[in-house]
């Protein structure tokens, strides 16, 4: 984690440390809080894309009787070759196998899908038109991004690898909110 004051910003490449999935398991099962709790799921590190639905579904069956909602990541800049999920076809196949097996569930949860600020006008089209196929709860926008335009800090810092967040992304953050809302014509819940 990188922070750099001069331009109100983070930038981190934690990725998704934790325990696993098992592990949350069981500090869900203790809480005794009612606050709505939210599976971020997302593929292993290790995992090869072509692999990464297995990750997903995994995530998502053995989360159902734990959470409230499912925030689906395609989208972590820190984890390698994750974007490429966001592609029209992959991303697709991807939540409909996810909204399948949700479906199948006595009480199917909430799915969100998280996207990146990265992506083109083209490319929040095809989100925009499969999440309205694949009958998502909404969108996320956005995660962090990979751009480190305008930034004023030290190109020591700026040069680290990771995902930017703070002041730099508010514009495009905000652009992305706009265009989705737009193109959807309100239809879509944008978190």
């Amino acid at each position: 984690l990188f922070r750099l004051p001069e331009d109100e910003a983070l930038i981190n490449r934690m990725g998704f440390n934790n325990g696993g999935v098992l592990g949350a398991i069981e500090r869900l099962k203790k809480r005794k809080s009612s606050v709505i709790v939210g599976g971020n799921i997302g593929k292993n590190k290790v995992t090869p894309n072509e692999e990464a639905l297995s990750d997903y579904l995994y995530c998502l069956e053995a989360l159902h009787p734990y959470v409230d909602y499912f925030v689906v990541n395609v989208s972590s800049p820190n984890t390698p070759n994750l974007r490429d999920l966001q592609e029209k076809e992959p991303l697709k196949k991807l939540l409909m196998r996810l909204q399948k097996l949700n479906q199948s569930k006595q009480k199917p949860k909430p799915i969100l899908l998280k996207i990146a600020p990265d992506l083109t006008n083209e490319q929040l089209d095809d989100v925009i038109e499969i999440v309205i196929e694949t009958k998502l709860a909404g969108i996320i926008a956005t995660n962090t991004t990979i751009s480190r335009d305008g930034l004023k800090s030290s190109a020591k810092l700026t040069n680290e690898m990771g995902g930017l967040s703070g002041r730099p992304l508010r514009e495009r953050s905000t652009e992305v909110i706009a265009y989705l809302h737009g193109k959807s014509k309100g239809e879509i819940p944008i978190i």
